[in-house]
């Protein structure tokens, strides 16, 4: 009897985990499914692009893991039985049950409301693949001078807004933020965007709360703000799957780990990506994003790997090293953070800064289409104890 691996979600995280446990197993003794609703690798980090008009490369998962081992599965999940462990999904035959003896959840997050009124019926968002090709539809019928509203100062909002307005500079684009777009960088790094959107004829709203939003723009406590096409980007949260199990999560839904990304509640589950409330440098909790989705992915593979077979358990610290920043096709902003995520003086920017942004977008995607590639092989049997305890998890 096989050890059966599922892995829910194949984002960043998701994905590269099932590809970096095919490294580390021996396939006579593990069985990985990944679990997806989409059939293709989604590159969240480009889907401003992808809205702004700019086509991107499929990347269907069955290729990605062919040779691999790991069984792809194109199903919708729709709840997790953490005591009987069982994984209750959805395809085109309809309801189906798959059982595990360790899940790793992966099932990321989508766009957050924040119960303003109107923002779901109203409002675009480039939070999944769907939304992004909406609000590509919706652009690419605009006349000229039509008028789009960015909703959030944080990166997305701040991507999105140089993508849209460099690839559409018939349009007028402005960004509405609670507090300063992009408040958060470096003096320097402020004033390169700053300047950045001046040229691009971007228009700020900050300090602006938006109260709701309408067909015909948004209501703020200043006023009134005209827009054709609004596009929420004020942060994300987690699906809800996880906060309706017996798993132990956060007050935000998140599963609540320890440094190897292990369920504090259930030890046959592990989260990674944007659904884990996990520790980072100094005790502070990793914030959701691609910057830390490889390193958690590669933390949780190592240490499932090492638990399965016996061996240390590694647990490193994951810290970060900076904050990549799109504006448009040729410039960006590189900040260099402390692993803290505290900034630093050191800013990249221009087409340098583009670049090397380019660079980490493409070998993070890289890791991901050759997920078996990452490292040598090292495939290591399963534990003794761990064969002879199998078939009582299974029974469990």
């Amino acid at each position: 009897m096989k050890h059966r691996i599922v892995v829910l979600g194949a984002g960043y995280a998701g994905a590269i985990t099932a590809g970096r446990l095919a490294r580390r197993l021996h396939r006579d003794d593990v069985e990985i499914t990944l679990v997806n609703a989409d059939p293709d690798f989604v590159e969240r980090v480009r889907l401003h692009q992808l809205a702004a008009g700019q086509d991107l490369p499929r990347r269907p998962l069955h290729e990605v893991y062919a040779g691999t081992g790991v069984q792809v599965r194109t199903a919708r999940v729709t709840a997790v039985d953490a005591e009987g462990k069982r994984v209750d999904l959805t395809d085109e035959r309809g309801p189906q049950a798959l059982g595990y003896d360790t899940l790793v959840y992966a099932l990321g997050s989508t766009v957050a409301d924040h119960d303003i009124p109107g923002a779901a019926e109203h409002a675009s968002h480039i939070a999944g693949k769907e939304g992004a090709l909406r609000l590509r539809a919706r652009l690419g019928e605009l006349m000229p001078g039509a008028r789009v509203l960015v909703a959030g100062g944080g990166l997305t909002a701040i991507e999105a807004a140089a993508e849209i307005a460099e690839s559409h500079p018939h349009l007028k684009v402005a960004v509405a933020a609670r507090a300063g777009v992009g408040d958060w960088l470096s003096d320097k790094a402020r004033r390169y965007l700053r300047t950045a959107f001046q040229r691009l004829g971007i228009t700020l709203h900050e300090h602006t709360d938006i109260t709701e939003v309408h067909a015909e723009g948004v209501l703020t406590d200043a006023g009134h703000i005209p827009a054709d096409v609004t596009v929420w980007t004020a942060g994300f949260r987690v699906h809800p799957i996880a906060a309706a199990t017996t798993l132990k999560v956060s007050g935000t839904g998140q599963i609540v780990v320890d440094a190897t990304l292990r369920s504090l509640s259930h030890p046959d589950v592990y989260a990674v990506g944007d659904a884990a409330l996990a520790p980072g440098a100094g005790g502070i909790p990793l914030r959701m994003g691609c910057a830390t989705a490889t390193p958690m992915a590669w933390q949780a593979a190592d240490a499932l790997a090492a638990r399965l077979t016996g061996r240390k358990v590694p647990q490193p610290v994951i810290g970060y090293v900076a904050q990549c920043v799109s504006l448009g096709r040729c410039d960006a902003i590189v900040q260099r953070v402390t692993k803290k995520d505290e900034m630093t003086p050191i800013v990249l920017t221009g087409r340098v800064g583009a670049r090397i942004k380019e660079l980490i977008c493409a070998s993070t995607l890289w890791g991901v289409a050759h997920p078996t590639m990452l490292m040598p092989a090292r495939r290591h049997r399963l534990a003794p104890t761990t064969t002879e305890e199998r078939p009582r998890l299974a029974a469990l």
